[in-house]
């Protein structure tokens, strides 16, 4: 890597090389060192996908290695010294598979930093030792100083995440070395860089990647590109025909949000077992991998249907059919960064939205739980769901029970937690630059819950107000659909009619017809039988939680973003009482109940 010019002494004290970095470079080791040779920044944190392998030069079937390998052959190849420090190994020379320039360190460690194998693993040792050796250098004499770069490994367990006036003594005075080092003048203005690794950047201490002198950079999951160079080093095409149906290009484009450790685990886990890597297997695979480096944190769910399979919802069922057409073009400017389905409970909002998902056919994935009680761990699970999500779109990502999911901007009572999370998600589905690719389905019977900086224009965009069907015939097709759900049929003329159609949801119309099934099997038929469902219609009893059910069907209305979305029994409820503003105050007399 080229050095930068010192300029607190004479010009032509250094020896400086000017060459800029290789264009193959990762666009986050580009940003490195622009940040490095601006003058400005010494202090690195590195981020997310930091424990990956990585190409290590620009070759067609390049060798691959850990991240500290590319820093120490690659981004500081041509230094005088790298140091490596974790708390398992301790300080060490680091140069990567060249021996002959190990030993050359080896050597020159020992006068100005010391014995290298003699020094305790102890963190605070290592940083005093390493803190005066910085001094040390400041003082030398331009012409002799090192080239050096020291790169700590885990670095959160040195530097971690903690509340005001909790850390010990030795942690903050760990802390603060660094601290100093970012802030120092004369250690931006000699050849040293400090790279700190680790996962999460939420498991720092928010003094030090909050530290405007220190740069925070996330190393993303390996994109479209890198993935098929990959497949293709450890494949070569015809031995990638030996065991999988797909091209490199194909494996590259669907392995969206794998990381190439995971990949290789795909690939050699099919060259090994003989199992060819068909759709079946490979979707199998995939869908374990991403669980699995997703922490479990995200379901992947394989949508069975499309919207043809969903009951009434028509003028929903148009605009999301019509943005599926947009998207499948590649018009992702004129798609919704997000949509919101609000209704009573049971009005079929979950499965409108996998519905969706498989319509479009694109990745469908479950936000799970991903609050824990450890400090900073709920927004370290959160980060690593998003860079996942950044990597694999097109995605659709569903948020079930949104209004508690999302947390709150003015959260208070835990930390601050709900509020950091509420403001990541935030501005994740804020960022245009992810419009089309990763498409936020927020799902809640409670919209009036959510922060509006979540359901405003240019996040969930689209609000989709959901209804129980008040109209027969629609009423019918749920029988008969939700029949086929259960492995049997109804046939349509068999269906009475419906005395509590209006008041029916799509949970109450699949228990209707599980009851007229259990009681058709027990007479030893396959179908539902007609005697049986219409006893089963006679004395079924709809839940009696009527203002619950008023207080979500009136929030729904007041959330909806296009009056197309609304039946037309609404949009005449909705003249009568008033418009909204009437609505409006009836909700808040029926929150005031404390509904």
């Amino acid at each position: 890597m080229p050095q930068k010019h010192d300029v607190l002494d004479a010009p032509t004290a250094d020896t400086i090389l000017r060459a800029n970095l290789p264009p193959w470079f990762p666009a986050w080791a580009q940003r490195l060192g622009e940040l490095y040779f601006s003058g400005t920044t010494s202090v690195f944190v590195l981020t997310g996908n930091v424990y990956d392998l990585i190409a290590l030069d620009d070759d067609a079937a390049p060798p691959y290695g850990g991240l500290t390998r590319f820093l120490a052959e690659q981004m500081f190849g041509r230094w005088d010294l790298v140091l490596h420090y974790d708390l398992a190994t301790g300080l060490r020379a680091f140069a990567g598979a060249d021996e002959k320039r190990l030993k050359e360190m080896v050597a020159r460690a020992l006068p100005t930093v010391g014995d290298l194998s003699a020094i305790k693993k102890d963190a605070g040792t290592v940083l005093e030792i390493l803190d005066r050796f910085v001094a040390n250098t400041i003082m030398t004499p331009a012409d002799k100083r090192l080239r050096t770069a020291i790169v700590i490994n885990h670095a959160s367990y040195l530097f971690p995440v903690s509340e005001p006036g909790r850390l010990s003594h030795a942690a903050s005075r760990m802390l603060v070395t660094i601290i100093n080092w970012a802030t120092s003048a004369h250690v931006k203005n000699i050849n040293l860089a400090c790279v700190l690794l680790d996962e999460k950047k939420s498991d720092f201490s928010d003094r030090l990647v909050g530290n405007p002198h220190v740069a925070a950079i996330e190393v993303p999951l390996p994109d479209e590109g890198e993935r098929e160079r990959y497949i293709q080093t450890i494949a070569t095409a015809d031995k990638l025909d030996d065991f999988s149906e797909y091209t490199a290009a194909q494996l590259a484009r669907l392995t969206a949000g794998v990381a190439s450790t995971d990949l290789n685990v795909l690939l050699r886990s099919s060259m090994t077992s003989g199992a060819r890597l068909d759709s079946k297997v490979f979707q199998q695979l995939k869908k374990d991998l991403l669980e699995k480096q997703c922490r479990g944190l995200l379901e992947f769910v394989q949508p069975k249907w499309g919207l043809d399979t969903v009951v009434g919802h028509a003028a929903a069922k148009k605009r999301l059919r019509e943005d599926a057409q947009l998207l499948k073009r590649g018009e992702l400017e004129s798609l919704p960064m997000g949509y919101l389905f609000c209704g009573a409970v049971g009005t079929g909002k979950t499965f409108l939205a996998q519905c969706t998902a498989g319509e479009i056919g694109i990745p469908c994935v479950i936000l799970k739980n991903f609050r824990s009680k450890y400090v900073g761990e709920t927004e370290g699970n959160l980060e690593k769901v998003l860079s996942v999500l950044r990597a694999m779109g097109p995605v659709m990502v569903i948020v079930d029970e949104a209004d508690a999911a999302l947390g709150d901007r003015d959260s208070s009572g835990d930390s601050g937690t709900s509020s950091r999370v509420f403001g990541m998600i935030a501005t994740q589905m804020g960022d245009t630059r992810y419009r089309g690719k990763i498409l936020w389905m927020l799902i809640t019977a409670r919209p009036d819950l959510l922060p509006i900086d979540i359901k405003r224009q240019g996040r969930a965009e689209v609000h989709v107000p959901l209804f129980y069907p008040a109209d027969e015939d629609e009423v019918k097709d749920l029988f008969v659909v939700l029949a086929k759900k259960f492995g049997t049929s109804i046939r349509r003329e068999d269906i009475p009619a419906i005395p509590q159609k209006g008041h029916l949801s799509g949970a109450d119309i699949e228990g209707m017809v599980g009851r007229a099934r259990r009681r058709s099997l027990l007479q030893g038929a396959n179908v539902v039988l007609p005697e049986a469902l219409a006893e089963v219609i006679d004395q079924f009893m709809p839940s009696t939680e009527g203002l619950e059910k008023e207080l979500q069907e009136i929030a729904a209305i007041i959330e909806c973003t296009d009056r197309q979305f609304l039946p037309e029994a609404i949009v005449k409820r909705l003249a009568k009482a008033g418009g909204r503003g009437q609505l409006q105050e009836r909700l808040n007399e029926l929150k005031s109940m404390g509904l």
